[in-house]
């Protein structure tokens, strides 16, 4: 993949990125879909699912950096899709803090690509909604401690985010508004 073109996301066509993370089971693909809906745009589904759900053996720190590659270039190839906005159901910081968690490194590819794809807005969504047990989701007890660390990781970057709280549509509800706001300025 060229620099250049990676750099060049943010840029196309003045499509406001907004990306949707936070810890396991916190309602990030149901809350992607809606606002999409919403918004009359497209969102790029978490491709992780996808990955694993297919992989018979348990996963690795090289398929992490497959996984965020893949997911990159996924938005970049749909982007000509989007009107005005694209939401993303994750992004590099939780590929960074996964790899940090599980592996104590991160691929320097994840590191550089995080920054310098920083999206326009970011929606945090706190775990204040039941778990959900699912084969791919790993932490039910951690899911505070990833909150903290997610909101670090933005806070590091400078970026532009909003925590996203509440149950069915008033997460939705609260997700709009926090878009409206952000729009506004």
């Amino acid at each position: 993949m060229e620099e250049n073109n990676e750099n060049s996301l943010k840029q196309q066509n003045d499509i406001l990125r907004i990306a949707v993370l936070g810890p396991e089971s916190t309602g990030k693909s149901t809350l992607s879909e809606q606002l999409a809906i919403h918004y009359k745009t497209i969102w790029m589904p978490e491709y992780a699912r996808e990955y694993l759900k297919n992989k018979a053996d348990s996963y690795n720190l090289e398929d992490i950096l497959k996984i965020a590659q893949h997911q990159l270039q996924l938005e970049k190839n749909n982007f000509s899709n989007a009107k005005k906005i694209i939401f993303a159901d994750t992004e590099l910081i939780i590929a960074k803090v996964w790899c940090e968690a599980v592996y104590k490194i991160c691929p320097d590819w994840i590191s550089k690509n995080m920054i310098q794809n920083k999206y326009d807005f970011y929606l945090l969504t706190y775990p204040d909604i039941p778990w959900e047990p699912d084969p791919l989701r790993e932490n039910p007890h951690r899911r505070d401690f990833f909150f903290r660390w997610y909101e670090q990781e933005l806070k590091n970057m400078n970026a532009q985010y909003a925590i996203i709280k509440g149950f069915g549509k008033d997460r939705l509800q609260n997700s709009i508004s926090a878009i409206d706001h952000f729009l506004k300025k």
